[in-house]
């Protein structure tokens, strides 16, 4: 039972607000309706009965209270007053309407009736006899009691009424009269009215119902959309959750490379230094030691050599060092347009190699930051030494251009590129594509036997 009633309350959980309004709200409605109509109806019909029977009665009591005597005085009518009575109320309009007639004293004894035989009968006093003692005009329609058998078999729609008779000079109530009427034409009139407050009350119910119903349904767009849009939002956030979460792995393993890459490199610089300058400078200090300089004896000649052998030596050391730090060294490009950073780098490749280089730029590039040029520069400037190297400087070309709101830069050849499974980067490739990750950039290598391309793809914010 509990998990029927726990499925039930998740469906209509599940529901739109309109429906479950709908529902609800429609069934509260009729609820509310039923009870109002009957309320209403019913207050209608007692109205509609009391006027009916107080205009009835008022016109009885106007024909038949001339008739009576003094009720007070005297118990029994007199065979002159009953006469009066039957020809009063056996022919003419009353005789017409009226179908049955009592006269009742206060203790319960019938004066008079049109069917002889209640006469003089004595009953027990009902509720409507009581109230109508009490001098209160009181009706019913198409109920009888328990005595009224002739007037139920009749067949016709009948209004039961009670009128009080008062004493003219005092008021007080000497009898009460009963007598049935009837009411075809008022059943009508009563069953008209009754419909009309039905109608009537069924057409209020419904206009609130439509115009709630409107009310919520707007509403509960109006709500769906938001939940929609909360939905997307929702979904947008998590998928930027998600990408952050990768990004920021890749830039915590970029670090961790970028950082075993820098010891490789310092690696690199300290043996390019002991392999290449150190060696030479060795070589022009044991020369120093040379007999030629210590020796008073050896000619001007001699020693003229050794220092041009000696200054040779340094001057080769020097050129390596500088060699070393040209690669080492960036020129002022942080405040450079990124099209003079690209021809810079392509102009130093060809003046180095003697080779040529096709730059294209396509359309009008948007300016990045400082470590976006410089990941620029060292791309360019090491791809080109790879494509020197390795391609042979075949139809090397650097292109840049603009796709989907990122920066492009693209570094080619044709030579006869490698099997990308089988070769690890090298030392400078694997670190500029540590650089260009860890600040949020792509970098992608395609290679086959038509050549080699070196694309990255750089985030390009506006620059103040």
């Amino acid at each position: 039972m509990i998990r029927i009633l726990g499925n039930l309350l998740r469906r209509w959980s599940e529901l739109s607000l309109a429906l479950q309004f709908l529902v609800a709200g429609g069934f509260g409605l009729l609820v509310v309706m039923l009870v109002v109509g009957a309320w209403v109806t019913s207050q209608i019909r007692e109205g509609v009965i009391h006027n009916s029977a107080a205009s009835t009665a008022l016109y009885v009591d106007s024909v038949i209270a001339p008739l009576l005597p003094d009720l007070r005085k005297s118990e029994e009518l007199s065979e002159s007053a009953k006469q009066a009575l039957d020809e009063t109320l056996g022919q003419g309009a009353l005789g017409k309407r009226l179908v049955s007639f009592r006269l009742w004293r206060l203790d319960g004894t019938v004066l008079y009736a049109k069917d002889s035989t209640l006469i003089g009968r004595r009953f027990d006093l009902t509720d409507n006899l009581r109230s109508a003692f009490q001098g209160n005009v009181t009706a019913q329609f198409d109920t009888f009691d328990g005595d009224e058998v002739k007037e139920q078999g009749i067949g016709v729609p009948l209004l039961e009424i009670y009128n009080p008779v008062r004493e003219p000079w005092s008021g007080e109530v000497v009898a009460v009269t009963e007598f049935f009427e009837v009411a075809s034409d008022f059943k009508a009139t009563l069953a008209s009215a009754l419909l009309s407050s039905w109608l009537i009350v069924a057409g209020t119910t419904l206009t609130a119902f439509l115009l709630l119903s409107g009310i919520v349904l707007r509403g509960s767009r109006t709500i769906d959309d938001q939940r929609g849009a909360l939905r997307r939002q929702v979904s947008e956030l998590q998928g930027l959750v998600t990408q952050n979460s990768a990004l920021r792995q890749r830039v915590q393993r970029a670090s961790r490379r970028a950082t075993a890459l820098n010891e490789r490199y310092l690696r690199r610089i300290g043996a390019d230094l002991h392999d290449g300058p150190a060696q030479l400078v060795a070589l022009a200090a044991l020369r120093m030691d040379s007999p030629v300089f210590s020796s008073d004896g050896q000619g001007g000649e001699s020693r003229a050599a050794e220092v041009a052998m000696i200054r040779k030596t340094l001057e080769d050391a020097m050129r390596e060092i500088r060699g070393i730090c040209t690669g080492l060294v960036l020129p002022q490009i942080e405040t450079a347009a990124v099209t003079d950073i690209l021809r810079l780098a392509v102009n130093e490749h060809e003046r180095r190699t003697g080779t040529s280089v096709t730059l294209t730029l396509a359309g009008s590039l948007r300016e990045p930051g400082a470590s976006e040029k410089i990941s620029i520069y060292r791309f360019v400037q090491e791809g080109l030494n790879n494509a020197y190297r390795h391609g042979r400087g075949k139809h090397q070309a650097v292109n840049a251009g603009m796709k989907g709101g990122r920066l492009f830069v693209e570094v080619s050849d044709a030579g006869p590129g490698f099997d990308p499974t089988a070769r690890v980067e090298g030392l400078g490739l694997a670190g500029l594509r540590e650089r260009v990750e860890s600040i949020g950039g792509q970098f992608e290598t395609l290679t086959g036997p038509q050549g080699t391309r070196l694309v990255i793809s750089l985030s390009v914010e506006e620059q103040a």
